[in-house]
């Protein structure tokens, strides 16, 4: 069957069956008649940007159009997002006028990020451009290489990135945003921002949710957005949902989202219909602010929306080869694809140039004509492409002395209670430059010491409303990690604690957060910005009780796949360390940090003094637990990850009570990327320092809470590789017990020694000769504990006690002997 054949351009929506007096819920508003000064600089601003975002596309060269196109003018590959542009520097335009009006500090967040001509056109109008890059001055010589070297490797991009002024965030994967753009406002009370979402965008399951945001906005202390939602109609090759939904069902649909809907569509007095729109949301957010600020907080305050229809493509030629262009999927990307070959398309390009009037725009030294001037910021810092909370406005956190709240070493403490503790205090003494992003489980993660000076910041909730808190829950992970996104790169710092399972959820997003900020920090102008921080806890190894959909640690190959200079991950083994370990990152810049944890009780093992060593080295001999303190051993043991390592413990204490002649070296590794081969990281160790870690040549069996070609990735041209063996989660699991998890994934301690005893017999000939004797004892006692496990739907009494030794002897007592 054909597919559909669409047969006039910006068709309307079909009128749906919802009574006609929910438009009632629209705001109305009188379309105030522009000043000719101001009509006449919007125009003109409108016209010079399009111009220069079209030539953008098109032009290598004759970018004033001072002779008849040519062949040789059109760029070898056309590369470019026509159908936005229009629309997008409409609002930017209208922005201006209003940012010029008010004063006030403004972001322009972007979803349909492809439109990128539109940004950079209109960056270069108000001279920000210039500012970072003298290269594209507003001149001549600055608007022929903005133009012909747009989408190439030496200028910029196709879409909005990194690179751009005033640009936080990237939209190519579309769906975040409108969460970003209220994390941003988070913490800056006199701070709006401004979001474009694509009617294609607008579909996204992230999107949806983001809606919300506004739910998570104190207008006390935050600041506002106003969300434009530009239905052009169509997607790539199809319409968008929002393009087939009448006005009936869009005011519906935002007002129950918690938004007072208005429509801008009057195409042919569009200036007067949007500059009455962004002047009202802007009264609407101030008059909501005021009111919080004065000590009468609106509850459920209805927050202005705008649904901005405009033709896809706008300006665009009517038709190409018969087939209606704008208003229609063909005028999505490059309206004329064969305008270097072809002299029919080469003189539809033309017309459609010539059609802006550039020599009314731009003078022969290529500025700009007055009128456009006046409708652009005079203080460069209002300047939206020099906005400082878009590129250095980072806030330095005052972070606690940590030791202050470590554990005594021996005892047993939950990671995550532990260091509940010093995030409650971090939060006291930083009330307006850090927050904790959750989806819903603080309190399951048994962090929630936060809430002892702090609580949730739910607006549209009664008993949290209006209360300063520094916690947002909501059970979306994509929102969450927009929200941290936006208030990270606008100075903040923020937190992200998550079940382990479900990280992965903001796997693609976290990457293309990361690509954004390797390409920041590639520039002269960014300045440093907070790491982004992810707290893995609840993890598979305890999430016996959940089943298998809870046990998936997928998320930390996600981070260990970025660029070595971003990526950090951390296993801390026990209260402690995860203490140190949390400071530091709270402290650091730049970094995408992973910490993974426990949240039950687990036995301390280092002082704060040897745990404060410990994460400095990133790796170190536990003496402890090693024989003769880990001197010439026959084999080494590597712990990574808090219950795994645990297991490596037991595995050593349990093995220097039954085989006293085997030596056993034990190695703890909390900074995983020590591992990766020297000069592959930054925190790498050198083949040296290896060797004295790990020995030149003896056995290793690690032990590792991941997934096992992560390590195998890791250690990957490290020499004399055949001497290692690897267990770590085998995507094996079920409702079960947390013992019994261990022993089906081969982690648990029965199987490090079966690997510590394989590995000593190799050098060691006692335990050469009793070798099978010794496996075949750990077996049978592996099927005994199996069975009663089976039996009793619990793990054998005394299963998690701490480990002790004692010199050259143990007092640990055997745990697991079924009968």
């Amino acid at each position: 069957m054909p597919g559909e054949i669409i047969d006039r351009p910006n068709p309307q929506p079909l009128a749906s069956h919802i009574p006609e007096d929910v438009l009632s819920l629209s705001v109305k508003l009188e379309n105030a008649k522009l000043d000719v000064s101001t009509a006449t600089g919007l125009q003109e601003f409108r016209r010079a940007a399009n111009y220069i975002a079209a030539a953008m596309i098109f032009l290598g060269d004759n970018v004033l159009l001072e002779r008849e196109l040519s062949f040789d003018d059109i760029k070898p590959r056309l590369l470019g997002h026509w159908g936005t542009c229009p629309g997008l520097i409409l609002v930017y335009a209208h922005l201006n006028l209003l940012i010029s009006k008010y004063n006030f500090d403004s972001i322009y967040v972007v979803g349909p990020g492809h439109g990128a001509p539109a940004i950079l056109a209109s960056l270069w109008l108000e001279g920000s451009l210039e500012k970072f890059y003298p290269n594209v001055g507003r001149n001549k010589q600055g608007l022929h290489n903005l133009i012909t070297k747009f989408s190439t490797p030496s200028g910029f991009p196709s879409h909005v990135s990194a690179e751009t002024p005033g640009a936080i965030h990237e939209g190519g994967e579309l769906g975040y945003a409108l969460s970003v753009a209220f994390g941003a406002v988070m913490d800056k009370p006199d701070l709006i921002v401004t979001c474009v979402v694509g009617d294609g965008e607008a579909e996204s399951g992230p999107t949806a949710t983001a809606w919300h945001g506004y739910k998570y906005i104190d207008p006390k202390e935050s600041g506002g957005v106003i969300p434009i939602v530009h239905v052009n109609g169509f997607k790539i090759s199809e319409r968008t949902i929002y393009g087939c939904m009448d006005d009936k069902e869009m005011v519906s649909l935002f007002t129950g989202y918690g938004y007072q809907c208005r429509f801008v569509e009057d195409l042919e007095n569009i200036d007067a219909d949007l500059g009455a729109s962004m002047e009202w949301a802007y009264q609407e957010i101030r008059q909501i602010q005021k009111a919080a600020r004065s000590g009468k907080p609106i509850m459920k305050p209805r927050w202005p929306v705008l649904i901005m229809r405009t033709p896809k493509g706008w300006g665009a030629p009517k038709e190409v080869e018969g087939e209606i262009m704008e208003g229609s999927f063909r005028a999505h990307q490059v309206p004329l694809m064969k305008a270097k070959s072809d002299k029919t398309e080469l003189k539809q390009l033309q017309d459609w140039l010539q059609g802006y009037k550039p020599d009314e725009l731009f003078s022969k030294d290529g500025s700009i004509h007055e009128a456009i001037e006046r409708i652009i910021p005079k203080d460069d810092s209002k300047k939206l492409g020099q906005q400082i909370h878009s590129y250095g406005a980072y806030q330095v956190l005052k972070i606690p002395d940590w030791q202050k709240y470590s554990v005594k070493k021996g005892d047993q403490a939950s990671c995550m209670q532990t260091i509940g503790e010093l995030l409650d205090q971090v939060l006291v003494d930083n009330p307006h430059s850090i927050r904790i992003f959750s989806p819903d489980e603080l309190v399951s993660n048994k962090l929630d010491a936060v809430f002892r000076h702090t609580g949730r910041d739910f607006q549209w909730d009664e008993f949290s409303n209006a209360r300063g808190g520094r916690v947002i829950e909501i059970l979306s992970e994509h929102t969450c990690q927009g929200f941290l996104q936006g208030y990270t790169m606008t100075g903040g710092t923020g937190l992200f604690p998550s079940y382990e399972s479900f990280l992965g959820i903001v796997h693609t997003m976290m990457v293309q957060y990361s690509k954004f900020n390797k390409m920041a920090r590639e520039t002269s102008w960014r300045k440093d910005i907070s790491s982004i921080n992810y707290l893995e806890t609840s993890t598979w190894t305890r999430q016996e009780h959940n089943g298998f959909s809870h046990q998936n640690p997928s998320f930390i190959g996600a981070v260990l796949n970025l660029k070595p200079d971003a990526a950090r991950v951390y296993f801390p083994p026990d209260a402690n360390t995860f203490l140190s370990t949390l400071a530091h990152c709270l402290r650091s810049k730049n970094y995408v940090n992973l910490m993974v944890g426990s949240k039950q009780p687990q036995p301390v093992f280092l002082t704060a003094e040897e745990a404060d060593s410990h994460c400095r080295a990133g790796a170190s001999v536990w003496k402890f637990a090693s024989t003769d303190d880990g001197l010439d051993p026959d084999v080494v043991l590597v712990g990574i990850g808090a219950e795994i390592t645990f297991e490596v413990i037991e595995a050593a204490a349990i093995l220097r009570k039954r085989t006293p002649d085997l030596r056993v070296r034990v190695v703890n590794v909390t900074d995983l990327m020590v591992l990766g081969l020297e000069g592959s990281h930054p925190h790498s160790l050198s083949h040296e320092d290896f060797a004295a870690l790990f020995t030149a040549d003896r056995p290793i069996h690690f032990n590792y809470h991941g997934y096992p070609n992560e390590l195998k990735g890791l250690l990957f041209g490290r020499p004399n590789l055949q001497r290692i063996s690897i267990e770590a989660y085998a995507e094996e699991g079920s409702t079960t017990t947390p013992f019994d998890m261990m022993l089906r994934n081969r982690v648990s301690r029965y199987h490090v020694m079966e690997a510590a005893i394989k590995g000593g017999a190799q050098r060691n000939e006692k335990i050469r000769l009793d070798m099978h004797e010794l496996l075949s004892g750990i077996r049978h006692e592996v099927s005994k504990i199996q069975e009663y496990i089976m039996t009793n739907s619990k793990d054998p009494e005394g299963t998690y006690d701490t480990p002790a030794f004692n010199g050259k002897g143990s007092v640990h007592r055997d745990v697991g002997y079924a009968d």
